[in-house]
């Protein structure tokens, strides 16, 4: 699912500025200038861009920058359009990118992350995906001392009364919303356990606007869990990460600065996998 629709992706430009002077002496020029085009055209929306175009970014003569187009194109990475010909990405990106998925699977991806996540707050942390908006934990860091929470890895968890849930719940139309709710239910857990749709849309309303969701002993009596969705980048919601914890006596402020920290370690996750951060698509729906 898309979080606020179609995403355009953020420029790495600093590659065209250094194709002029190789970065070291094993930069091969040619293959820094190819790979710089790429990236202009990566960072272009559809119709793409034309020759001219390319060539004045590149700083480059259109011959030359011909000549890496039709190599370019011979291999399936870049795809001319008529009119025009304007150039687009080719479809090599679409094998590459299923290639790099299985070659970093997503809880290794975010282990280290994890592992910062838990030491910073010193509270359980886990990594979800979403299996049609319910979220799936693949990996877990356990927090320091003796208290140990029941998270087993692997099968689908509650999305309405978790903090995961929510993060996830929270990128999707109220018409998606209803319908995984209509799946899973909306059973009472706890005396905090929201149960009627039109509160939990006022929910994930709120944990739009701030960019975090909270399990505020929803789903276990005691127990406070924050959580922030992660992007891939298409800006279609992957998953959450979450911290878990011991309520006990903390603080509104407190509760306040443990939803940025995740905010901040989803939005680390989006990097890892291309996306762009939280703040950036919230603004560029409108919100």
């Amino acid at each position: 699912m898309r979080l606020f629709g179609t995403t355009e992706r953020i420029g790495r430009r600093a590659l065209v500025s250094e194709v002029a002077e190789p970065i070291d002496r094993y930069t091969v020029r040619s293959v820094a200038r190819a790979l710089a085009l790429i990236d202009l055209v990566a960072d272009t929306q559809p119709p793409g861009l034309t020759l001219s175009e390319l060539a004045r970014g590149l700083g480059a003569s259109k011959s030359a920058t011909l000549a890496l187009v039709r190599t370019l194109a011979a291999a399936g990475y870049i795809r001319d359009t008529k009119p025009g010909p304007r150039y687009t990405l080719g479809t090599a990106f679409i094998r590459l990118g299923d290639i790099a998925g299985l070659h970093l699977p997503l809880g290794k991806l975010c282990r280290p992350v994890l592992e910062e996540l838990s030491r910073s707050t010193a509270m359980t942390t886990r990594v979800a995906i979403s299996d049609g908006g319910f979220p799936v934990f693949i990996d877990r860091v356990d927090g320091p001392g003796s208290v140990r929470f029941h998270a087993p890895l692997g099968q689908r968890e509650i999305p309405y009364a978790s903090a995961a849930g929510k993060a996830i719940l929270a990128t999707l139309t109220e018409e998606q919303v209803r319908s995984v709710c209509l799946e899973a239910g909306l059973a009472r857990r706890t005396a905090h356990t929201i149960t009627d749709i039109a509160t939990l849309m006022d929910n994930l309303t709120l944990t739009r606007s701030r960019g975090f969701a909270l399990d505020d002993e929803e789903d276990a009596e005691g127990v406070l869990c924050a959580a922030a969705a992660f992007f891939d980048h298409g800006g279609s919601c992957v998953g959450a990460v979450s911290v878990t914890g011991i309520k006990g006596d903390l603080t509104a402020w407190r509760i306040e600065e443990l939803g940025r920290t995740v905010r901040a370690a989803g939005d680390r996750i989006s990097k890892l996998l291309g996306g762009r951060v939280y703040a950036e698509l919230y603004e560029a729906a409108g919100e």
